[in-house]
């Protein structure tokens, strides 16, 4: 089946921009910062397994650009050299390259002839899972600095390569409730090259919270339910809110009241699936004074009302 490329994450910026191309004209030497489309197979769905042969016709040699979710990167065919922030990785079949959210990077398009990309968004996992700091020990993921590349040998890449399989084709006969195989399969990609990257990577740093942006989203993970202005985040770290807003936008590429949403998000979702709270009660729990509120937060970023949401997501 061909890939549909008008519907790819990678492109939904292109799209973007096309409504808004005299603006973009003016800035050429914006970065282009690519979104995940989370509508691309009808129902929300945050979690997609794109080839690079499909996409890389499409890109400029040597664009640089960032993305705004997680993406996992394996070269199938081919050898050149991918950059991360800056560090550029000479890569060859078998080997991996890992981007965190406001990660810059750019590849050679003519020399990596293929590869499959893992694109999923922190919500994916985040909704279902209690540990907020999942991803964040994850050592791949975890510090400033890691070194960003894997190379595998010929048995671990045949069973990554199995796993993504199981992706594809889990997203191409995707049911509305499968979602929980979706993570499942996700969570043990994540934690097999979590295994395979701490072996072969030691010396790295014991996940130490050093960071101005790593101490806010530790900070986020604990009080993110009912503390949603900048300025309480800035008075815990000692820092004024314009600084920390600099700081995090610099690091992720996202704003403070972004992140703070997300986490709220997050919570909101959580409670509407896995508990019988009504949403009155779920929005005093958030700290929602008025549940009209939180009803219109909730709907502005997911256009829906929570109580469609639960009707139709609900397991």
């Amino acid at each position: 089946m061909r890939y549909n490329l008008q519907n790819s994450t990678y492109f939904s910026y292109i799209a973007q921009q096309n409504i808004k191309r005299h603006h973009f004209m003016t800035l050429p030497n914006a970065i282009p910062e690519y979104n995940f489309h989370k509508t691309k197979y009808g129902a929300e769905l945050l979690i997609d397994v794109v080839t690079l042969k499909d996409i890389k016709r499409y890109l400029p040699q040597k664009l640089l650009h960032r993305l705004t979710y997680y993406d996992i990167t394996f070269i199938t065919e081919g050898e050149g050299h991918f950059s991360i922030n800056e560090q550029e990785y000479p890569v060859k079949t078998r080997d991996v390259i890992f981007t965190r959210p406001g990660d810059y990077r750019q590849w050679d398009v003519k020399g990596i002839k293929d590869g499959m990309a893992l694109i999923f968004e922190e919500e994916f996992l985040l909704t279902f899972f209690n540990d907020m700091n999942f991803l964040k020990n994850i050592a791949f993921f975890n510090a400033q600095g890691n070194r960003a590349l894997l190379s595998l040998n010929e048995e671990e890449y045949l069973l990554i390569y199995q796993l993504l399989g199981q992706i594809k084709k889990e997203i191409s006969n995707y049911q509305h409730k499968d979602k929980h195989l979706l993570r499942a399969i996700l969570y043990q990609v994540l934690k097999y090259l979590d295994r395979i990257y701490s072996e072969k990577t030691p010396c790295q740093p014991n996940h130490i919270v050093t960071s101005c942006t790593d101490r806010f989203m530790e900070l986020l993970s604990i009080e993110g339910r009912v503390h949603h202005s900048t300025s309480f985040y800035a008075n815990k770290l000692c820092i004024t809110p314009n600084y920390l807003n600099e700081r995090v936008k610099n690091d992720t590429g996202i704003p403070v009241t972004k992140h703070i949403q997300h986490a709220l998000l997050i919570e909101a979702k959580k409670l509407l699936l896995y508990t019988d709270h009504s949403i009155n009660e779920i929005g005093m729990t958030l700290g929602f004074e008025d549940t009209s509120y939180f009803i219109r937060f909730f709907r502005k970023l997911t256009k829906k009302t929570p109580g469609e949401f639960r009707r139709k997501e609900k397991p």
